[in-house]
């Protein structure tokens, strides 16, 4: 099977952090890279689960700003678990 090389631009940082935490398993980053697509490849699609943290959904930020608001007012808000569970 002919080689294609792959060409990937990252952060220093990034990259010095996932070359640390890979070499502790065994791995460089071309080995991870190559698994990283066979997965994909062999999965029909990522293998990894991608998903937004819900604490900066902008309902939640909205929600955080009126907090703080209402504590920096001396404001006591109380709420039942059903009425915090709803946002």
């Amino acid at each position: 099977m002919s080689m294609s090389t792959v060409t990937v631009r990252v952060d220093e940082q990034t990259k010095q952090n996932a070359t640390a935490v890979l070499s502790d398993i065994g791995l460089d980053i071309s080995t991870a890279v190559r698994m990283f697509l066979r997965q994909v490849v062999l999965r029909g699609q990522m293998p990894i689960e991608l998903m937004q943290d819900s604490f900066y959904s902008h309902s939640n930020q909205a929600a955080l700003r009126e907090s703080i608001k209402q504590l920096e007012d001396g404001r006591i808000v109380t709420k039942t678990l059903d009425e915090l569970q709803s946002f």
